[in-house]
């Protein structure tokens, strides 16, 4: 019976050395599908790519196109080698993310995955990982309450979409790989806080609104109206005033490092301002009953003016007891003792 011959046993005989593992090879893509790809190595016959060795940066390859590839075993069970197109890529790669990281250069690349820390990253057939916090303000999931889940529904959106970054870090021997989207547009966004100052009003669109205030994106800077900046009257819930995609106008109270501190508020008149012109101390007035606190009692003279009685000004004793004097919402006459314009702060006294 004849013997059949292996590639290794035509080899022996020829000058072509055989393939050894490891060895990066190149070939032409003969069939490429999602679980495999075939690849044409001319005199040493012919190549497969299983799919978990194909990698993330090389998942569109079409026909014909030359790819470099590490050989994992130089003769499989069919005759065919086996090729790593991941491996190959990520020596490679390696070293061109390491000169990037030293260069400082700005790279392009996209997330393939994400998970409730940041975004997967594999550039260069090498995988990094792109931390939440090192994430531009424009794609910072901003939500209520630190939901896990609504903020891994959020990195979520952004797979497939075109990020620049910096490299932070890059360490071959631990197979660490820290990318930074904040870095990549530090420089133009400080050119752009140097543009702007404090009083200035901007535009910016809402990008998160949370129970302590709103985040605005200002132009790719990031700024915060806290709730107590949102408007004249009290506010208890922000998203009652605002919501993610809206456009507003606000007034620059500050800037510190890279972040902005708005007012939203301070793009309107001080309607108690106005309204306080109406009284003077010693005048006499209605008010509605709107907290009630072991320190006194706060009411509402005016749609705009809240007033405060202490409860030194209630008497003495029992009697003064602000829990036994006042009920939530009804109205009582007071008489008002100060003014104070400069702490927009009115007191009252009370006789029951």
């Amino acid at each position: 019976m004849a013997k059949t011959l292996t590639m290794a046993d035509l080899l022996e005989d020829s000058d072509l050395a055989q393939l050894q593992k490891g060895e990066v090879v190149e070939g032409t893509i003969l069939s490429a599908e999602k679980h495999e790809i075939w690849v044409d190595l001319g005199p040493h016959g012919v190549g497969v790519v299983s799919r978990r060795e194909i990698g993330h940066s090389n998942s569109d390859l079409k026909v014909d196109e030359t790819v470099v590839a590490s050989v994992v075993e130089p003769e499989i069970d069919d005759g065919a080698v086996l090729l790593s197109l991941r491996k190959a890529a990520k020596d490679k790669g390696w070293e061109v993310l390491q000169q990037a990281f030293e260069n400082e250069e700005t790279i392009k690349v996209q997330s393939y995955d994400a998970n409730r820390g940041g975004l997967l990253i594999e550039t260069e057939g090498v995988r990094g990982f792109l931390p939440v916090s090192q994430l531009s303000a424009e794609h910072y999931p901003r939500v209520s309450g630190a939901d896990k889940d609504e903020i891994l529904q959020k990195l979520n959106s952004l797979k497939g979409i075109d990020l620049h970054v910096r490299i932070l870090d890059v360490d071959r021997q631990q197979n660490k790989l820290i990318f930074s989207e904040k870095a990549a547009i530090r420089d133009a966004m400080q050119d752009r806080l140097k543009e702007l100052s404090e009083g200035d009003v901007v535009t910016g669109m809402v990008t998160g609104v949370v129970d302590f205030g709103a985040f605005i994106n200002v132009n790719g800077i990031e700024g915060l109206i806290h709730i107590s900046e949102i408007s004249w009257d009290r506010v208890e819930k922000p998203s009652d005033y605002m919501k993610v995609g809206d456009e507003v106008k606000a007034k620059v109270i500050k800037i510190d490092d890279d972040r902005l501190s708005l007012s939203l508020k301070q793009t309107q008149d001080d309607p108690w301002v106005e309204e306080v012109k109406d009284y003077k101390v010693g005048s006499k007035v209605e008010g509605k009953v709107t907290r009630i606190t072991p320190f006194g009692a706060f009411i509402q003279i005016s749609p705009a003016v809240e007033a405060l009685v202490h409860i030194s000004e209630l008497g003495e004793g029992d009697s003064a007891d602000p829990e036994k004097l006042f009920r939530l919402n009804e109205t009582k006459t007071f008489t008002i003792i100060d003014i104070d314009k400069d702490s927009r702060k009115i007191s009252l006294s009370f006789d029951a």
